[in-house]
C-alpha cells in the first residue's frame, strides 16, 4: 500500500471540476487527480462544466483550458466567479500566451499553468489551491459561528423592556451613527454592541473593545490613538492604535465615563474630524470606524457637574438605548436560568438538567445587585457544586434570602433555625439597599422602607450600621 502524503490527505475529500476540449489532456488529469483520492468530474465545454455547476455546489476546485471553441476559458472563468466567487479556479494555457493567464488571474483566478508542464509542478499548484479554498470556509464558518453567538437570537430576553432593547438595536445596526449603551453594571451592554456591529454591514470588519477605566491616561490615549517609536520611554516601536485597529468596524468604548477631561477633548476631534494622531507624531490619519459606547454612570449628572464635556457627550448620544436592570425584567430570569444551566452544564461536562421550584422562587424573589453577571455567576457555581441533575434552594448561595409576603417558599431546615438572627439578616439587608439606592441619605432610605426617619436612625443604630460606611 502507497503512503500518503499530508498533502493527499488533506484534499482527500476534495472535489474538482476539469473543462478542457482535449481528451487526452482531460483523461490524464483525471487520472493523475483521482490517484490523490480526489473527486473528479470532466467536461470538454465550458458549456457542459456551467451546467454541471448549475446543478451542484459541492465543487472546490476548477481546472479550465483557456483556449476552448464556444465559450473560452475567460468567459467561463468569469461565470464561475458570478455563481461563487469562492470556488478556486486554475487556468491551464498554451506557451506564449502568459498575457491571457494574466488577465485571468485579474478576474480571479488562482493561478495558471503553461503547457507543457511538470505533473509535481501541477499537483503543487492544485494543493495550494485546495488549501486557501479550505481556509476560505474554514474563516466563514468561524465567522457564522461569531455572528450566530453575537446575534440578537442571543440576547435572551421576552420582557417588553427587552423587546424594546432589540427593536432599537436591529433599526441601528446598520447606521453608522454613534450609540450610547446605558444601565448597570452586568446587564449585557457588551454583548449588546457586539450584537449590533455583526448583524450591521460592518460585520466582517473588526470589533475592537476599549475598557476606558482601565489605564491611565498617558498610556490609554498611546492605546487608543497609537503612538510613534521614541515617542516615550518604553515605546520601542510604533504602534498604529486601536482606533486604526477598528478600521472599517466597530470601536466599544466601555466605561466611557471614566475618560479624563483632557481625553475626552481628543476622541471629540476624532469623533468630528474622523482622524488621528499618533502620539509624537504630526501627521493625521483617517480612521474609518464606528463607534459604540457604554456607561453605568449618569452622565446627564456627570456633565452638570462638569466631570464630562456637554459636547461630546451629544456626540457620542445621537441613539441612546437603556438596558434595563435584571429587577425590572422579571419575566426574563427563568429564560436565563435555563440559558445559563445549559451552557454551563456543557461547559463544565455536567449532567445538570433543571432548577428546583424552590430555587427558582428564591430568584425570582432576589432582587440582583449585579444583574445578569451575577445570575450567570450564581448558575455556574450551582451546576459546579451540583451532585445529581438538579439545582436545589442550598446551592444557589444567594446572599440574602428572599421574602415574598405572597409566597412563604422558605423551607424550614430540619433541625431548626434561629428566627430572630434570620429576621435580623433579611432587615440589615434591605436597610443596605435603601441607603445604597437613596445614594446614603437616610431620609430618602427610610421612605424607600416605609417606616420614619427616627425609626430608621434607632434601626441603624441597633445594628451598628455606622461602622460599615
Amino acid at each position: 500500500m502507497s503512503k500518503k502524503t499530508h498533502s493527499d490527505e488533506t484534499g482527500a475529500d476534495a472535489r474538482i471540476l476539469v473543462v478542457d476540449d482535449e481528451e487526452s489532456m482531460r483523461q490524464m488529469l483525471q487520472t493523475f487527480l483521482e490517484r490523490r483520492n480526489f473527486s473528479v468530474k470532466t467536461f470538454p465545454s465550458a458549456e457542459e462544466g456551467l451546467e454541471y455547476l448549475e446543478k451542484h455546489s459541492d465543487i472546490d476546485l476548477v481546472i479550465t483550458d483557456l483556449l476552448m471553441e464556444k465559450m473560452g476559458g475567460i468567459e467561463f472563468l468569469d461565470a464561475v466567479k458570478h455563481r461563487d466567487s469562492d470556488i478556486e479556479v486554475i487556468v491551464i494555457t498554451a506557451y506564449g500566451k502568459t498575457d491571457t493567464a494574466v488577465d485571468a488571474m485579474k478576474k480571479g483566478a488562482y493561478d495558471y499553468i503553461t503547457k507543457p508542464f511538470k505533473l509535481d509542478e501541477f499537483k503543487i499548484v492544485v494543493n495550494q489551491a485546495l488549501e486557501r479554498r479550505r481556509l476560505k470556509q474554514a474563516n466563514i464558518a468561524l465567522r457564522e459561528r461569531v455572528e450566530e453567538k453575537y446575534s440578537f437570537h442571543d440576547i435572551i430576553g421576552r420582557s417588553e423592556a427587552m423587546a424594546k432593547v432589540i427593536e432599537m438595536c436591529r433599526k441601528v445596526a446598520d447606521s453608522k451613527t454613534t450609540v450610547l449603551l446605558s444601565g448597570e453594571s452586568g446587564t449585557g451592554k457588551e454583548m449588546v454592541a457586539r450584537a449590533i456591529h455583526f448583524a450591521g454591514e460592518r460585520a466582517s470588519g473588526p470589533f475592537v473593545v476599549v475598557n476606558c477605566g482601565a489605564l491611565p491616561e498617558s498610556l490609554m490615549e498611546s492605546e487608543l490613538f497609537g503612538h510613534m517609536k521614541g515617542a516615550f520611554t518604553g515605546a520601542v516601536q510604533k504602534n498604529e492604535g486601536l482606533f486604526k485597529a477598528a478600521d472599517g468596524g466597530t470601536i466599544f468604548l466601555d466605561e466611557i465615563g471614566e475618560l479624563s477631561l483632557p481625553l475626552q477633548v481628543k476622541l471629540l476631534r476624532v469623533l468630528q474630524e474622523r482622524v488621528i494622531r499618533h502620539v509624537g507624531g504630526d501627521e493625521e490619519i483617517p480612521v474609518d470606524s464606528r463607534v459604540i459606547s457604554a456607561t453605568n454612570r449618569d452622565l446627564e449628572s456627570d456633565v452638570r457637574e462638569g466631570l464630562f464635556r456637554d459636547d461630546l457627550y451629544y456626540r457620542l448620544n445621537v441613539i441612546n438605548i437603556k438596558l434595563p436592570p435584571l429587577k425590572k425584567r422579571k419575566d426574563d430570569i427563568p429564560l436565563l436560568v435555563d440559558h445559563f444551566l445549559r451552557r454551563f452544564s456543557r461547559e463544565l461536562g455536567k449532567d445538570v438538567r433543571s432548577v428546583d421550584p424552590a430555587a427558582v422562587r428564591a430568584l425570582l424573589g432576589y432582587h440582583f445587585p449585579g444583574n445578569v453577571r451575577e445570575l450567570a455567576n450564581i448558575i455556574e457555581r450551582a451546576v459546579t457544586l451540583a451532585s445529581d441533575q438538579v439545582i436545589r434552594l442550598d446551592l444557589l448561595a444567594l446572599p440574602l434570602p428572599s421574602v415574598n409576603s405572597t409566597d412563604s417558599f422558605i423551607p424550614l431546615p430540619s433541625d431548626g433555625m434561629k428566627l430572630d438572627h434570620f429576621i435580623h439578616r433579611v432587615e440589615r439587608g434591605l436597610i443596605l439597599q435603601a441607603l445604597e439606592r437613596s445614594g446614603g441619605v437616610k431620609k430618602k432610605a427610610a421612605d424607600l422602607l416605609g417606616v420614619s426617619f427616627r425609626s430608621f436612625r434607632y434601626r441603624i443604630l441597633k445594628m451598628d450600621f455606622d461602622n460599615d460606611n
